[in-house]
């Protein structure tokens, strides 16, 4: 069975790109704000990896991440933040939970997938 991997991004181009390179290999399911991620989580649906865009309208990815980093439930799914700011890495190291991973858009799909393949066969010996 696939790996389901949650992508949570407000730009087409960003998710047609996600989609072409990783459905074939994975379960994709695609939310365009932090808001609908967190209503379909909500539904019970538990993510292998969480694929998210920093800079969104309404709830943006760092108060998503925080929600999930929080959460008794989410708190060990793996999350991996794409985001084209500036200062990327200073961003992350002032965020207040840990995060697996992170990319600069635009990112190298090879790299994505590599990482993607890291961090899931990681959570499968915890």
């Amino acid at each position: 069975m696939k790996k389901r991997i949650l992508i949570v991004d407000d730009e087409i181009s960003i998710l047609k790109l996600l989609n072409f390179v990783l459905s074939k290999d994975y379960d994709l399911t695609i939310k365009n704000s932090g808001v609908e991620a967190i209503d379909w989580l909500e539904q019970g649906n538990d993510p292998d990896l969480v694929i998210s865009d920093l800079q969104m309208p309404y709830f943006d990815g760092s108060s998503f991440v925080r929600n999930l980093k929080i959460s008794g439930y989410y708190r060990d799914t793996p999350v991996i933040l794409l985001s084209g700011v500036d200062n990327l890495e200073e961003k992350v190291n002032k965020m207040q939970f840990r995060l697996e991973g992170h990319l600069q858009k635009p990112f190298n799909p090879t790299t994505l997938k590599t990482m993607i393949g890291t961090l899931l066969s990681k959570s499968e010996k915890q």
